[in-house]
């Protein structure tokens, strides 16, 4: 039964993370956490496991959809191995401050960050666009299929310290880090969308691995749970990619953005009450 609802609960998290660059662990993280130990279908499960669980499934939710993505030609890889270089060590010290949390202290502060990655999707649309960090980075040019041209760059400087931090929330709570480097890339670096996703899910696939060597080390991956999470994923990001050239994706990302904010909600409840 376990497996199961393990698969499930990846094969929704690999369309939603692959659909809008996300990387699938802000919804299989928190449902884990509730199917598997508040309503108790998977007892033996714990933060730290959940977050282990993640970072394995964001492997090849990365790997999945940046395969994807590649066939339209819309990933920048020098800027994803930039973007990559800047997470490692956030993500390693993200990983060691993650075993000191017990269930209530990861349930609020992981709550309060739902929230605040919520709020972000919900008002990044009414924000307007930094061209300061275009006009003192270094700039890139692109033309989709449409011939719509497009520039965009950053310093590096700033990609290194943004990724930084990017890298300790992926690390510590197990989240791709697609759910804040998207919106950054879009409103701060001026990336046109269909290259934010597609760079997004790329840099998702390199810090996963840096990832999940740091809580392998740690002894956080529950590798009888690995398969499921692994094969649910991998299908979910391919259909989640598929749907990318077909449809848009605003309908799916309000709805996100309420999720996200009704789970945040219920994980700081969690953690302050139980």
């Amino acid at each position: 039964m376990e497996y199961l609802l393990l698969a499930i609960i990846a094969l929704c998290s690999g369309v939603i993370g692959s659909l809008v660059g996300l990387g699938g662990g802000v919804i299989l993280v928190p449902a884990t956490l509730f199917v598997g130990i508040n309503l108790g279908y998977i007892p033996d499960l714990t933060p730290q496991t959940v977050v282990g669980l993640s970072v394995v499934m964001m492997i090849f939710t990365g790997l999945s959809s940046t395969f994807a993505h590649m066939k339209s030609k819309t990933v920048d890889y020098k800027s994803g191995f930039i973007f990559f270089v800047g997470s490692i060590p956030g993500t390693m010290f993200g990983a060691w401050v993650n075993q000191f949390l017990d269930l209530p202290s990861f349930n609020l502060y992981f709550g309060i960050l739902l929230i605040m990655l919520s709020t972000l999707l919900l008002v990044k649309d009414k924000l307007k666009p930094v061209y300061w960090f275009v006009e003192n980075g270094t700039k890139k040019q692109y033309i989709d299929q449409n011939g719509k041209e497009y520039v965009y760059g950053y310093p590096v400087w700033f990609a290194f310290l943004l990724t930084f931090a990017v890298g300790f929330a992926s690390g510590l709570f197990g989240i791709g880090g697609g759910s804040m480097i998207v919106p950054a890339m879009l409103l701060l670096f001026q990336f046109p969308p269909h290259v934010a996703v597609a760079t997004s899910m790329f840099l998702v696939f390199l810090s996963s691995l840096a990832n999940s060597a740091s809580h392998i080390a740690l002894g956080n991956v529950p590798w009888i749970y690995t398969l499921p999470i692994i094969v649910g994923a991998y299908i979910g990001a391919q259909f989640g990619s598929a749907l990318t050239k077909k449809m848009k994706s605003e309908t799916l990302v309000f709805a996100l953005r309420i999720i996200l904010l009704l789970l945040g909600i219920r994980s700081i409840i969690d953690g302050l009450f139980f």
